[in-house]
């Protein structure tokens, strides 16, 4: 008959009580992290209270979020930003329609496939483009699009720009999610004949999807705020534009910048108003990334 660990008192794990030091270094540890999140939070709060306070009576307007500014003098307060947040969602979503399929299937590449030199080197300028200036992406793109090919000044070239800036996410984060995807469900489907493709587009991608869509609408949060793009690559029109492909757009950041330079009280409250509603879109997306991955993880499990 053997004999347990617990039932001998000879090879019984002995407890030491936690020492003196130990608890002081312990307290001053959670000291110093907590101090460190409040000191943190604190320029974060203040900014919310700042734009709240300041462009609560803009947003709460009747006409702030159904009409544009055509026809408003620079002292009047009238109108809305329809026409800016029409042109920031239009181009968010131009750039979505390019970066997502190919940050989707680059990072899959990257994931199952890559392994070559061609791999290292994507992996390379995926890291570079990532930290690529919005003013350097936005003078690349007049260069090419506009100088060089002769293109307009427009919206569709913003987003071009954007899609430089919205890429490298889209393609870190799909690829940091496909990693998340247990081997075992892949060498699982192979075992049963499936070939490749069929289990990266049946098995992994489906499994992953909840955090690819996450990060498709975090990435689409990082962009619509960028202002480079849209200084240099579109002008700024007080009334709705309907065309991405020529003419002035505008946008909130634009808007923001435009009326900066108006010294009435109607241009401040205009720019805290726009600042206030960008927020509250980027919040948005970000709710909305939060909802889909729950609902997403909900359904699946």
């Amino acid at each position: 008959m053997t004999t347990t660990t617990l039932d001998n008192p000879a090879t019984a794990p002995t407890f030491h009580p936690i020492g003196t030091g130990r608890k002081v270094k312990n307290s001053l540890a959670a000291f110093f992290f907590t101090g460190s999140f409040l000191i943190a939070t604190i320029p974060l709060i203040w900014l919310l209270y700042t734009v709240l306070e300041r462009g609560f009576t803009a947003v709460i307007s009747a006409d702030w979020w159904g009409k544009s500014l055509a026809g408003v003098l620079p002292d009047q307060f009238a109108g809305g930003v329809y026409h800016a947040i029409y042109g920031t969602i239009i181009q968010a979503l131009i750039a979505a329609v390019f970066s997502v399929p190919l940050g989707i299937m680059a990072a899959i590449y990257l994931v199952e496939y890559g392994k070559g030199r061609f791999a290292k080197v994507t992996t390379f300028m995926v890291d570079i483009l990532a930290g690529v200036p919005s003013i350097v992406a936005a003078l690349f793109v007049f260069a090419l699009w506009i100088a060089t090919l002769g293109f307009p000044q427009s919206a569709f070239a913003v987003a071009l720009a954007l899609v430089l800036l919205m890429l490298p996410v889209v393609v870190r984060n799909t690829e940091e999610m496909l990693k998340l995807v247990p081997d075992e469900l892949r060498e699982a489907s192979y075992a049963l004949g499936v070939p490749k493709w069929k289990t990266i587009v049946r098995i992994v991608v489906p499994t992953a999807l909840p955090g690819i869509i996450s990060g498709v609408l975090l990435a689409l949060a990082r962009v619509m705020g960028e202002t480079a793009p849209v200084l240099i690559l579109v002008g700024y029109a007080r009334s709705i534009n309907y065309d991405p492909s020529s003419g002035n757009m505008a946008s909130l950041p634009l808007l923001i910048y435009t009326e900066l330079i108006n010294p009435e009280a109607a241009g401040r409250l205009r720019v805290w108003g726009a600042a206030l509603t960008l927020i509250l879109l980027v919040a948005a997306l970000y709710v909305a990334a939060a909802f889909v991955n729950r609902y997403l993880n909900r359904n699946r499990a």
